[in-house]
């Protein structure tokens, strides 16, 4: 294993549950996961993090603070990785790190991670790579999703006929490819995210395991079709969304129409939403679709799967596992891919995604 081959990547989701981190092993064209590290988010950053994600006070503090702590967490999970690898932090090239989304508005020019590379480097000892969304951002992209680059280069071979990979984190995106054609993608809108606040407001469980409290719940049409009427839905790529659109005041608001709902109905919809919104865009922009690999937290949601299958009759609808990429960990081996690109001077958007003016080198690298 050549030490300047390994990269590790580091994945924090609009979920906020944790840190996902993945070591990589990056040859010229092809990618092999090495081993991969979770580490929990404490209640207290996550409460902060929530903050941040809406207006508050003293934003800069708060916000510079809670860089420092992510860090911190970053680095603890890095080292302990490492030790369990018995692998050196001189023998990695470079640390991928995305940061946490706290605010996504591209059409207002802007994409906020909070990060300190600076002090992770400082931390591990390993060159950092981050910041990769701002430069598809100033080159007026979307700066997001920025995976199916990757997702084309891990897939393409299982993908031998028209197909698509759905990562289903907090929210959702697409990667679509078929053989011979430049990868594209999209935001398709929620995934996790609704389904997570609501169950979190009523169950008091981070999230609804395995879907079955939507699945003991009834669908509500018109709730569905009230929900599905967002401009968003309609819309053409590139596009991308977040908190800022689909949040607790996006859900409430469509609440007050259907008063005295039983809980367990609108977890049932809200799932519904997300795997018909999901279907519905892969339908329309890749209807020859014959494979969908699902992956990310979405990915252990069985009721989801099966809904997705439902709306998907003519494509098979499978885990990434099926085809030996672990679900969990694909984010984290992407941001560990881009790093690498960085490095090596290859463009990691594609203006077919993002809508950018170009393909770019994204991120900034700051040295050991």
């Amino acid at each position: 294993m050549s030490p300047s081959n390994l990269y590790l990547g580091i994945m924090s989701g609009t979920s906020l549950d944790g840190l996902d981190i993945a070591l990589i092993q990056q040859e010229a064209s092809t990618t092999q996961l090495v081993a991969s590290f979770f580490v929990a988010m404490p209640s207290t950053l996550r409460q902060t993090l929530l903050r941040l994600s809406a207006s508050g006070d003293n934003e800069l503090a708060l916000a510079a603070q809670a860089a420092n702590q992510w860090v911190e967490l970053a680095a603890q999970g890095i080292l302990q990785l490492l030790e369990q690898q018995q692998i050196s932090p001189q023998a990695i090239a470079a640390i991928g790190s995305h940061g946490q989304t706290v605010r996504h508005e591209p059409e207002q020019g802007f994409t906020i991670q909070i990060d300190n590379p600076a002090l992770l480097a400082e931390l591990t000892g390993i060159t950092v790579v981050a910041d990769f969304r701002r430069r598809d951002v100033a080159a007026g992209g979307q700066g997001a999703p920025l995976v199916p680059a990757f997702h084309h280069q891990l897939f393409t071979h299982q993908l031998n006929a028209p197909g698509a990979v759905l990562n289903i984190g907090g929210f959702s995106n697409l990667s679509l490819m078929a053989p011979n054609q430049p990868v594209t993608g999209f935001d398709c809108g929620p995934g996790n995210a609704l389904m997570d606040l609501w169950i979190q407001q009523h169950q008091g469980q981070a999230y609804d395991a395995a879907g079955q409290w939507a699945a003991s719940g009834t669908l509500q049409p018109a709730l569905l079709e009230a929900m599905l009427s967002e401009a968003f839905f309609h819309s053409t790529g590139p596009k991308s969304t977040g908190r800022e659109l689909f949040n607790w005041s996006w859900l409430t608001q469509h609440l007050t129409q259907f008063p005295d709902l039983p809980t367990a109905d609108v977890q049932a919809t809200l799932l519904e939403l997300t795997a018909k919104s999901c279907a519905d865009a892969l339908l329309q922009a890749m209807p020859e679709a014959e494979k969908l690999l699902v992956c990310g937290g979405g990915a252990h949601n069985l009721y989801l799967l099966q809904r997705l299958q439902h709306h998907l009759p003519r494509c098979t609808v499978s885990t990434t596992d099926a085809v030996g990429i672990p679900a969990d960990w694909i984010e984290a081996m992407a941001f560990a891919w881009l790093a690498y690109c960085c490095l090596e001077g290859i463009p990691g958007n594609r203006p077919e995604v993002t809508g950018a003016k170009g393909l770019r080198v994204l991120g900034g690298i700051y040295p050991a």
